[in-house]
């Protein structure tokens, strides 16, 4: 495993069959069709394979349920475990589309509407799906053959694929769907051509069908060529291959917030004098960055450097960046005080910063020294998912929906404790006297962000409320309390 420690995210997408509808998994009857017409929660599917065979493949719905097809090619969907009929196997097509075929009767699955089965003996276009996946968009991309990262590298103008541990915004990519196919689009928003330049628009040299094999990811260009790092550095560019090996193949993973935390001296916690943690650097650079891994039961949460170690709390309150295991002394619990935060540790006492700078976990109350300002730093570009879907502008008001298929990309912008949301036409967020929230202010309103929950977070609008997502899908800033529509993947 990487010296992230990260495991790759499971594939979730959703798949479009011949008239561009979603399947889709029903909760009465556990019944299935294709009418749906964009990607919602019940148009979800996550691909589990067979351990033994990973040519084989079951498909669980967002019920927990197995897709699954008879002798007779009827298609049902409400098998809880991988019994033989939910056996499948995937049957890529040159234009990147899927077909399924039942590996226990070996027909095809396809079909339209309320018509869907599992009896084609050969493959039309009604038996082929089109992947469109539903992970959160925003990701780190790790090569399998060099077990390496992939970065923007700003002095090359390329992406390259050498990094270690996915350090820093340089790392964050973003996977946008366009028509069928992928871009990949770095954190200053340009796109990787397969000549391995950066463009500042999308197009068809941009554009790839994404392709899976062994549960990995390769993506195919618009010459039939694969992405594959080339060269010391890894540029990531289209090689020769017209097949894809291990040198094709990635998995995407998980990116953590990283964090970078200032004092009440107002200087930055740095690793640069050694194991102990201590507040005196004025610059933010790798030595004062963070990242934050919140434990998804618990929800406490580690605070790793960029050379792999994790915070720990020592003899006498101290604490140093010397664990390289998780335990319950590398836990801390955050405190969300709107623009500050306070850290409980394993102790029970709040990390407090002495005179010389130092941490220590020695306080049993929070007071000025133990309240520190946390930045988040690699989520320039934000795009934020609620359980009904993503934050998009409304097409005819000034407000925002938290429910649609497709995102709109927000600038996060910091300002003392604070952030700043920005749209895409420059304007900022707003909550009106209304409740709702508005993307048309001309001047920037303070907004609290506490990340609270494994890959998710809350935003506070200054009147202390939390940001949710009604019942019609209008997002709103009156959330009195931490509810699951006040929760956003980001």
């Amino acid at each position: 495993m990487p010296a992230n420690g990260n495991r790759p995210l499971k594939l979730q997408f959703g798949l479009i069959n011949h008239e561009g509808r979603y399947l889709t998994a029903e909760a009465f009857g556990f019944k299935v069709n294709a009418s749906a017409p964009s990607l919602k929660k019940k148009q979800i599917w996550t691909l589990e394979q067979d351990s033994q065979d990973t040519q084989l493949v079951y498909l669980r719905s967002h019920l927990g349920r197995y897709l699954a097809s008879d002798k007779d090619g009827k298609v049902t969907c409400e098998s809880d475990g991988h019994n033989s009929d939910c056996r499948f196997l995937i049957v890529a097509q040159s234009d990147g589309r899927w077909a399924l075929q039942s590996e226990q009767h070996l027909r095809f699955f396809g079909g339209s509407r309320d018509y869907l089965s599992c009896f084609a003996q050969v493959i039309t276009d009604a038996e082929l799906w089109a992947v469109h996946l539903a992970l959160h968009p925003q990701a780190n991309l790790l090569s399998v053959a060099r077990k390496r990262y992939a970065h923007l590298s700003m002095e090359d103008g390329e992406i390259a694929v050498d990094m270690n541990i996915p350090w820093g915004v340089a790392a964050l990519l973003t996977l946008v769907y366009l028509d069928g196919k992928y871009c990949l689009k770095t954190c200053d928003s340009r796109f990787l051509s397969n000549d391995g330049k950066l463009l500042t628009q999308s197009g068809r040299a941009t554009a790839y069908m994404l392709e899976l094999k062994c549960g990995k990811l390769a993506f195919k260009d618009c010459e039939g060529k694969y992405l594959s790092p080339m060269g010391p550095t890894g540029t990531l560019r289209s090689g020769r291959c017209s097949k894809p090996g291990k040198d094709e193949l990635f998995d995407l993973e998980e990116s953590h917030p990283q964090v970078v935390l200032m004092a009440a001296n107002g200087r930055y916690v740095s690793i640069r004098q050694g194991v102990s943690l201590a507040a005196n650097q004025e610059n933010e650079t790798d030595m004062e960055t963070f990242q934050m891994e919140i434990d998804k039961e618990t929800k406490k949460c580690t605070f790793r450097t960029s050379q792999g170690n994790y915070w720990d709390l020592v003899a006498h309150g101290g604490i140093q960046s010397s664990a390289t295991e998780v335990s319950a002394n590398t836990m801390f619990s955050v405190e969300w005080l709107g623009h500050k935060v306070a850290l409980k540790a394993n102790n029970g006492k709040y990390i407090c910063t002495k005179k010389n700078g130092q941490l220590m976990a020695i306080s049993d109350s929070i007071g000025e020294d133990e309240q520190l300002t946390l930045k988040l730093i690699n989520r320039p570009m934000l795009i934020l998912r609620g359980e009904n879907g993503f934050i998009c502008h409304h097409k005819n008001s000034n407000t925002l929906d938290g429910s649609r298929s497709v995102y709109d990309i927000f600038t996060l912008q910091f300002s003392n404790g604070a952030y700043h949301i920005k749209g895409v036409d420059g304007r900022f967020w707003y909550v009106n006297s209304a409740g709702l929230v508005c993307s048309d202010g001309e001047a920037p309103e303070d907004f609290a962000l506490e990340l609270v929950e494994h890959r998710r977070l809350a935003i506070r609008g200054k009147n202390g409320k939390y940001l949710r997502g009604d019942q019609g899908g209008t997002l709103k800033g009156d959330g009195l309390c931490l509810s699951s529509s006040a929760l956003w993947e980001y």
